[in-house]
């Protein structure tokens, strides 16, 4: 099993906040706009109280930036060596329109890199966890956790990882590359964090997102893919990484195993976009 002395807690409490966001699913929960437009509701707010008030409590030492308190200045986060990264909610939309496609994240952040990220399902008590050199598991409620890896070779036709609700014109011009590079593609189409962990299960061979993320929205993910020898990279073919900076949101990535035949020319192609 993955060795970090915060990990159980941090699985506890992923889970914990998953049960206080179920009272509220599929209730006609009140949302509301926050500034950018995107919907905040009772549910995401009850899970990041439990959360922030959790992460302080196990390393007061830490700071913690979630999606629902993120108005930090940059010059106090530039100071940060250790952060924990924290979506309570995401996949509201998701969530709002009575999906069960919605998760719990949270990622301890080390130097802009991911140390370790869980990811919970509050519907079903899923859990997944890993790290970059850690490893990966999926735990289903009541149940030991099993590790997790990517395939790094597609098992009928290739199968890549779109998202529901976010595309663009470069991104279906990437699907047009595979499409050639790998004949018909088949498309997987799942909400929230749980692109990446589909990925991490071997369950698809790529998520290309050349549509706008938050870093809460990835890293948590990020870290259970790394720990499945996967890896998220930009268009420039660099590790995704979350070193402080005035916007929150990431760059355009590609999510890939790190060992596929392939890996280089997805890179190639999702250059040739950038």
């Amino acid at each position: 099993m993955i060795s970090h002395p915060h990990l159980p807690v941090v699985i506890e409490l992923v889970r914990q906040a998953g049960a206080a966001i179920l009272p509220f699913w599929r209730c006609d929960t009140e949302v509301v706009a926050k500034l950018d437009d995107s919907p905040v509701t009772a549910a995401d707010l009850a899970a990041h109280h439990l959360l922030l008030a959790g992460l302080q409590q196990l390393t007061p030492e830490i700071p913690v930036l979630s999606e629902e308190a993120a108005d930090i200045p940059l010059a106090e986060r530039a100071r940060w060596t250790r952060w924990w990264l924290v979506d309570p909610l995401d996949g509201t939309k998701e969530f709002i329109s009575g999906s069960e496609e919605f998760t719990v994240n949270v990622a301890l952040i080390e130097q802009g890199r991911v140390v370790f990220g869980v990811v919970g399902m509050p519907t079903n008590g899923r859990c997944y966890f890993g790290g970059n050199g850690l490893g990966a598991w999926c735990a289903e409620a009541h149940a030991p956790a099993v590790p997790v890896s990517v395939r790094v070779a597609p098992a009928d036709a290739f199968t890549v990882v779109a998202s529901r609700r976010h595309s663009s014109p470069a991104q279906e011009r990437l699907l047009e590359g595979l499409s050639e590079r790998f004949g018909d593609l088949q498309l997987a189409s799942v909400g929230s964090s749980l692109k990446f962990c589909m990925l991490a299960e071997g369950n698809a061979d790529c998520y290309p997102r050349l549509a706008p993320t938050s870093q809460w929205d990835t890293a948590a993910a990020q870290g259970v893919l790394e720990g499945a020898a996967g890896e998220v990279l930009d268009l420039k073919g660099r590790a995704l990484t979350y070193e402080a900076r005035e916007s929150f949101l990431n760059p355009s990535f590609i999510a890939l195993p790190r060992a596929a035949a392939w890996r280089d020319e997805l890179v190639q192609l999702a250059r040739a976009l950038d």
